[in-house]
């Protein structure tokens, strides 16, 4: 340091600069690439030139030390000296390194280092835990949240961690940070589209009637909304069991469900699981991270002083609480709380598709009640091959899913099922011409099958589904019954079932069964 009439000036030496620099993002994107001698001895005043690639870093990591030494010396010094740094001197040496030569630099580092991450070919490959059959919410303890994504997530917080340390450039490093994060949404959209194009629950979730009606459905209160809380407190006018029941309406319209128009590779399913969880864990850690909370990023905010105070920037007077030169953080475009809700609807997207898909399934496999004879001259032991093999569906695809998401993901995702098969079978009557006493009995059967493959899975409500898929049974056992003894039923019981299904009671024939000339006028009194 040389004291001179005009001001302090400083010679900046850098020795060793080739000492590793405790910052794994870089130690991580640099793994494979051309090093230069580890061991070499650099010397050299203040040129970028001399430093070897890590040595950029651990310059740069002087500069919030060195704006406090500045700071403490300028308060110290007669008036005359309150200019020091501002346009030479030490502090103009660091702060003209990081704007020329650190943040290119940087930049240029973790765009390779993103571009590594998002392409390659295990970024995008779904892995759990070898002894994890179930989900982890933990990284640490297994949750499998997708290799691209944690690098990206890992990344991010390592520029923001520099933002931190940097308030000056802070808007600068932020803009890489959204540059990443715009580039790896895209590779996730792509990865989303690849699963699910043309494909016919992607459509539908695309549609306003469909959209509108999966919001209203009470199952929708699990899924995070904008602000990456549950809706757990949804208003009753939003959600309802008409609204459930309309949309279950709406996709058995559909029939019949082509099986091309279904995703049948069970790993583009387990992709949207995966991605739909490693979605909403990148948009968690960008909202709930320290840092991104202590920067307040995006907002119009100031960063007062040379280093700037972001956990109180103005005092309650409103005046600015720096010595000298209050410096003024870039604001970026676009806050980091947008990208964490873009990545959070396309979380949800992958949900909703799963959902839907689960419940074309469904009307998949049994709209081959509406071909099929129930006249059976003796009780079958068995379910009917389409039950087998749904219900074989149900289980694998759950078993293969359960690592990937949460418990309240997995009620979502294969919720919608029983009331689709139920209102299902209750449809199915209103198709057949005619059914015996083994016929009944088959589709109970087949009612009693689905429903133990839906009670296996721990995340569903068995004591809902058992209500639903005993309904079915009672609806069909009214069958057995002599006419009269049905309407005693139905004066006793008229809101149990509705008028259509009440009078697809009567209009099938049933061997046995005698209905009077007066039926229909019996019935319509009732």
């Amino acid at each position: 340091m040389d004291r001179s009439e005009d001001g302090l000036t400083f010679a900046f030496r850098f020795t060793d600069a080739t000492i590793s620099v405790p910052n794994q993002g870089v130690d991580l994107i640099r793994q494979g690439w051309t090093r230069r001698g580890p061991n070499v001895l650099q010397e050299g005043y203040g040129s970028a030139a001399v430093l070897p690639e890590q040595g950029i870093y651990l310059a740069a990591s002087i500069y919030r030390p060195v704006i406090q030494f500045t700071d403490k010396i300028a308060s110290m010094l007669p008036k005359k000296y309150s200019q020091l740094g501002k346009n030479d001197g030490l502090l103009a040496f660091v702060e003209n390194f990081v704007k020329d030569h650190f943040l290119p630099t940087m930049f240029v580092d973790y765009r390779k280092g993103v571009q590594q991450a998002i392409s390659s070919p295990a970024a995008f490959r779904p892995r759990s835990h070898a002894a994890a059959a179930t989900y982890s919410p933990w990284v640490e303890k297994g949750r499998p949240v997708l290799q691209g994504l944690l690098a990206i997530d890992f990344l991010a917080k390592e520029v923001l961690g520099w933002a931190q340390a940097k308030p000056k450039f802070a808007g600068d490093l932020v803009k890489y940070v959204q540059t990443f994060l715009e580039r790896t949404y895209e590779r996730c959209r792509t990865s989303y589209m690849e699963a699910v194009l043309e494909k016919q629950s992607y459509m539908l979730i695309g549609r306003h009637d469909i959209e509108k009606l999966m919001r209203r459905d009470p199952s929708s209160s699990c899924l995070p909304n904008p602000f990456g809380q549950p809706n757990m407190e949804t208003n009753a006018s939003d959600v309802d069991v008409e609204g459930e029941m309309e949309l279950c309406n709406v996709l058995l319209s559909l029939r019949p469900i082509k099986q091309e128009n279904l995703i049948r590779d069970d790993n583009k399913l387990i992709l949207l699981a995966s991605l739909s969880d490693s979605l909403e864990y990148v948009a968690d850690s960008i909202e709930s991270g320290h840092v991104y909370k202590h920067l307040h990023l995006g907002s119009c905010h100031k960063y007062h002083g040379r280093l700037g105070n972001a956990s109180n920037p103005v005092e309650e007077n409103g005046k600015q609480k720096g010595h000298h030169h209050s410096r003024t953080s870039s604001v970026p475009s676009r806050n980091l709380a947008s990208f964490a809700d873009e990545y959070r609807k396309l979380a949800i997207d992958c949900l909703k598709v799963l959902r839907v898909e689960m419940q074309l399934e469904t009307i998949f496999h049994m709209q081959e009640m509406t071909s099929r004879e129930y006249l059976d001259d003796q009780d079958a032991e068995e379910p009917d091959d389409f039950i087998i093999s749904l219900t074989a569906q149900i289980t694998r695809r759950d078993e293969e899913m359960a690592p990937f998401v949460a418990g309240v993901k997995r009620n979502y995702i294969f919720g919608g099922i029983c009331t689709i098969a139920a209102n299902a079978f209750m449809k199915a009557l209103a198709d057949m011409k005619s059914i015996n006493l083994f016929g009944v009995q088959q589709i109970c059967r087949n009612s009693i099958a689905l429903e133990q493959a839906l009670a296996a899975i721990p995340s569903i409500d068995s004591e809902t589904v058992q209500q639903r898929l005993d309904r079915v049974r009672t609806y069909y056992e009214l069958l057995n019954m002599p006419f009269e003894a049905l309407l005693a039923f139905i004066t006793e019981h008229e809101n149990l079932f509705t008028t259509t299904e009440y009078t697809n009671l009567r209009k099938v024939q049933v061997p046995g069964r005698e209905i009077p000339a007066d039926a229909r006028d019996r019935l319509s009194e009732i």
